[in-house]
């Protein structure tokens, strides 16, 4: 352990991370956004998200040790690699701009200052690509270099300049982004994925500004004489393929996210009717008929149909002076009033269904009270009817007040008929 301590090469290969790694995280975000991306080609925002990660994937496919090799000797440069990777680095962290400029005005907020903005990024970056062919063309590097070259040419005349300008330009567009994102996410617009993604948004960009540290650091310290080079070679890749990886889940957490959240609502809800769902069915003796490429969307529009449907009927034998003292009898065993509601509202509908087994028709004359509400809120009572030990309380508790009027085989209630007129039925809103 002091050998590695020593040693800090050696050390910081404990840690290596290759750089496939992040290029399957960067081209599994890309696919997830690729036929978003190709729906609406018209959104500048999507267009910017998919070049930001089509070229992170591409400067980690052609930065590997392997592949800069194979482009040397396909080229017949020695190090041809360089101004090409350079210029991949550059054109990513040009987008990585646009795209954040992009993403926090939107397709409302395209005001001049922003347009301006973004040929600024178009125009500058552009022209560092083309500096760094120009300054590569008169570069004297012969040796073919694949893990230090940074370091290696660092004092070499045109590529001193070259490694110089690319490191400066990078490092700039991370100061940017990184200001841009923390200004963002201090804001009260985004929620709560967005801002969990603009939080690893922000820890990729700071990595990279470490990346560029460790990069300028190591050439400074060549120009000086010293030999720092572990900081280019060892630690600097580990933390870029760090950084593409908290980048990429920065831009997947708020779509991906949003998505498995409203897909979860979507079945969680569906669940949740499922009690209520199978008392229906007693009811009414049949079910939803099953597809088999239903969407749960669709699962769940047509189950809430079935049972507003099966339930409709059911109001004409409520007895909403049940349902009065059910929700005081669940007041008086504590439950709060939202929950109160719904355990009226489910002793309600139980003791309706009863009824309708004893009275199959009700006189034309009896009709049941308005149930609007009751249909809206058709997920607290099934949530409900998930406890039936807390329903029986509830009606045992009901049963020790005053009977109903249909207790006492009355059309109306009586005694508590003023009463019932001032109180508001407390199993709908």
């Amino acid at each position: 352990m002091r050998e590695l301590a020593l040693d800090p090469a050696r050390f910081l290969s404990q840690f290596y991370i290759s750089f496939w790694i992040p290029t399957a995280v960067l081209t599994a975000a890309l696919a997830l956004k690729l036929p978003t991306i190709i729906r609406l080609w018209r959104d500048p925002l999507l267009r910017a998200v998919g070049g930001l990660l089509l070229l992170a994937c591409a400067v980690f496919v052609f930065c590997t040790p392997s592949t800069i090799h194979r482009v040397n000797r396909l080229t017949g440069v020695p190090n041809f690699s360089a101004p090409w990777c350079y210029s991949l680095i550059t054109a990513m962290s040009a987008s990585g701009l646009l795209l954040i400029v992009t993403w926090r005005n939107g397709l409302s907020g395209r005001s001049a200052a922003t347009r301006r903005a973004v040929r600024w990024v178009v125009s500058v970056y552009s022209g560092v690509i083309v500096a760094l062919w120009a300054l590569f063309l008169p570069a004297d590097a012969p040796v073919e270099r694949i893990h230090d070259l940074d370091t290696y040419y660092a004092g070499t005349p045109f590529m001193r300049e070259e490694i110089l300008l690319y490191l400066c330009a990078h490092a700039t567009a991370c100061l940017v982004a990184s200001r841009l994102i923390w200004n963002w996410a201090h804001t009260e617009g985004p929620d709560a994925f967005l801002r969990w993604g603009l939080r690893l948004l922000g820890a990729g960009y700071g990595l990279n500004i470490v990346f560029n540290g460790a990069k300028l650091t190591a050439v400074g310290a060549r120009w000086s004489g010293h030999d720092l080079d572990w900081l280019s070679t060892d630690l600097a890749p580990p933390i870029a393929s760090l950084s593409a990886i908290l980048v990429a889940a920065g831009f997947i957490l708020p779509h991906a996210g949003q998505y498995l959240y409203d897909r979860w609502r979507v079945r969680l809800a569906h669940r949740e009717l499922r009690p209520l769902y199978q008392l229906m069915r007693t009811v009414s003796g049949d079910s939803v008929p099953f597809v088999l490429h239903s969407t749960p969307e669709l699962r769940l529009t047509r189950r809430e149909t079935f049972v507003r449907d099966v339930l409709l009927p059911l109001t004409r034998y409520l007895d909403t002076d049940l349902a009065t003292r059910s929700y005081d009898a669940a007041r008086a065993l504590g439950h709060p009033a939202e929950r109160a509601r719904a355990l009226a509202a489910a002793t309600a509908v139980l003791d309706a269904i009863e009824h309708r087994r004893r009275t199959p028709q009700p006189p034309d004359s009896v009709t049941g009270p308005d149930p609007t509400n009751l249909l809206g809120d058709i997920a607290p009572v099934s949530r409900a009817l998930r406890r039936p030990e807390e329903i029986e309380a509830v009606r045992a508790r009901a049963r020790e007040r005053v009977p109903s009027a249909r207790e006492r085989g009355l059309g109306q209630p009586l005694s508590d008929a003023r009463e019932n007129q001032q109180r508001p039925r407390q199993w709908v809103r």
